[in-house]
């Protein structure tokens, strides 16, 4: 196995934990001020992707209800490193491949052995922070829209601060709205197999892809 597929498979077995224990200290761990919190607001129950609906069938813990939810995860400077650190590590260890690359279907959702899609990012990240502390209700994979009209998937986090994004794209941790994505549902903070529309309003840059 190559030292990615150990890694990343170390990883989620027993969360991100470990890992971010054994790296050295940071030489700036000050959290991001993030003056206007911003919460993506949301509708009624939504249909589940189908991808996030095999997986279910599969990864029945995964999906099961939140039986101890919260509203948000007070984000203190460790929580914030943890998150950063989680998205860049996982963004390194795993090498980007489509789904019709690696499973010959259009949509596949799995933990990701070394490689994997968007979703199989955010996947991997909510398993590691769940290993690492973080309660299953404030991690929540979202699917959105880029601005070429191609659909994608992050990892939305909800903290006191807002719901910030992991994203495979991108290293920063972003406030959801200062992404540039239109957000279209999530699963939701009671269950990983319900579904949520997300209410984004806000004007975009959007276009169709041709």
């Amino acid at each position: 196995m190559s030292t990615i597929k150990t890694f990343i498979t170390a990883a989620i077995a027993i969360g991100m934990a470990a890992f971010i224990i054994a790296m050295p200290a940071r030489a700036d761990t000050t959290l991001v001020d993030f003056a206007n919190p911003a919460f993506a607001p949301v509708g009624k129950t939504t249909s589940i992707p189908i991808g996030a609906a095999e997986f279910c069938k599969t990864h029945k813990a995964d999906c099961a209800k939140n039986l101890k939810p919260v509203e948000a995860m007070a984000l203190s400077d460790a929580r914030w490193n943890q998150l950063v650190d989680t998205n860049n590590l996982i963004n390194t260890a795993v090498v980007p491949e489509t789904d019709q690359d690696l499973y010959h279907v259009a949509e596949f959702w799995a933990y990701p052995d070394g490689a994997g899609d968007c979703e199989d990012f955010a996947l991997a990240k909510r398993k590691a922070l769940i290993g690492a502390g973080w309660n299953p209700s404030t991690l929540m994979i979202a699917v959105v829209r880029e601005r070429n009209g191609n659909g994608h998937a992050v990892l939305m986090v909800r903290t006191d601060r807002g719901d910030l994004v992991l994203d495979n794209q991108d290293g920063r941790v972003l406030l959801w709205n200062e992404t540039p994505y239109q957000f279209l549902k999530r699963q939701t903070q009671a269950s990983a197999g319900q579904w949520v529309d997300i209410l984004d309003n806000r004007p975009t840059a959007v276009v169709a892809s041709k």
